[in-house]
Order: structure tokens, then C-alpha cells, then sequence
């Protein structure tokens, strides 16, 4: 409870030091999607390729996830977001975009750490698909038996 009261100060002091500075980009990562982030001081609007968010993410819970790193640092209405994703489907791309958002907040303020690193939005994960052996039909399925 503490440190939300800290971090709401710091979010005010820092919002004039972010007029000076206008925009911060990040990258973020998940699978085979890639998320460019550009953060802007603002109303709190979100553009992915150039749809709002219901539109290219139509399930609640992938909006939800979008939502976390800004309501961990209490900057929920302060920022507009405009990222460019491609690659992967729609839950990677969701976490790509979180981890964007993430990074991006800790370039406007490295006081952001903590309560980011506690959530665990700055770790990257980094499980990808595990490439296709020849003599095997996938990555470890080989092919049936045969005893004769």
C-alpha cells in the first residue's frame, strides 16, 4: 500500500519531466511476435496497427493483460500507446505487448523497477518452438514402431 502512494508521487514529479522528453520506445518479445511500443504522455488511448484494442484484441482477458504493467505503476491514464506487432497469434502477441509496455515505463522511470521486477513483466519468456528433426515426424514424435 505503501509504495503505490510512493509511486503515485513519482508518477506526478514525473510527468512534467516527460513532457521534455515527449516519446519512449521499447521492444518486446514472445515466441515468434515482436511488439514496437511507443509510449507518448497522453489521455491513455491505445492503437495496435492502428485499431484500438477491443478491435484487435476481442477477448477481455488479453486487454487485461495489456492493462497490468500500467496499473502496477498507477499510470493508467497518463500514456498513449502505439505499437506495431507482427509475427505469432494473439496471445503472444498480447504478452509481446506487455513486455513492450513494461520496458517502455522503466525508460520513463527507473523507480518503476521494483514493483515491474515483483510482477514479473520484465522477464522475458523466452520458450520458443523447438525446431523439427529429419528422421522424426515433428521435433521429438518419431515415426511407429515396427517390430517386423
Amino acid at each position: 500500500m505503501m509504495t503505490t502512494t510512493i509511486l503515485k508521487k513519482h508518477a506526478s514529479e514525473t510527468l512534467t519531466a516527460i513532457k521534455a522528453l515527449k516519446v519512449f520506445t521499447a521492444t518486446g518479445k514472445r515466441k515468434s511476435s515482436i511488439a514496437r511500443v511507443i509510449l507518448s504522455p497522453g489521455e491513455g488511448k491505445m492503437l495496435i496497427n492502428g485499431r484500438s484494442t477491443e478491435n484487435y484484441f476481442p477477448r477481455e482477458i488479453l486487454r487485461y493483460i495489456l492493462q497490468q504493467p500500467l496499473s502496477v505503476t498507477g499510470t493508467e491514464n497518463q500514456f498513449d500507446i502505439k505499437a506495431n506487432i507482427t509475427g505469432g497469434g494473439v496471445s503472444s502477441q498480447a504478452d509481446a505487448l506487455k513486455y513492450g509496455i513494461a520496458k517502455a515505463l522503466l525508460s520513463i522511470n527507473p523507480d518503476y523497477r521494483k514493483p515491474l521486477k515483483t510482477a514479473g513483466f520484465l522477464t522475458r519468456d523466452s520458450r520458443i518452438v523447438e525446431r523439427k528433426k529429419y528422421g522424426r515426424h515433428k521435433a521429438r514424435r518419431r515415426p511407429q514402431y515396427s517390430k517386423r
